[in-house]
């Protein structure tokens, strides 16, 4: 397959993953959401290294789902406080948890 074909792919991810981003309330959602972008991202860096026939691609989305996971225990905590505090997890209330 062509490289401009993984870019659109991952480029049309991405927009998809910003607009979760932008429109979505619910906290899940919002944390899906950058998921999908950070996995666009993994497709285009994978693809440019099958292209370069290097191997920095790849380590770099191994770097990547690293700090994906992360990302995600460190946000469902966050989302499972909210939830606990307010019973919501709407994220425009997370102005209401300064303390």
């Amino acid at each position: 397959m062509l490289l401009n074909q993984f870019l659109l792919l991952g480029a049309l991810l991405f927009a998809v993953g910003v607009y979760g981003v932008l429109a979505r309330r619910n906290g899940v959602m919002v944390l899906m959401s950058i998921e999908l972008m950070l996995n666009a991202v993994n497709l285009n860096l994978v693809a440019f290294g099958l292209q370069h026939d290097v191997v920095s691609g790849q380590v770099f989305a191994l770097f990547i789902i690293a700090v994906a996971a992360a990302e995600v225990g460190v946000g469902l905590a966050i989302v499972l406080l909210l939830y606990r505090n307010r019973k919501s997890i709407a994220v425009d209330e997370f102005d209401l948890m300064k303390g």
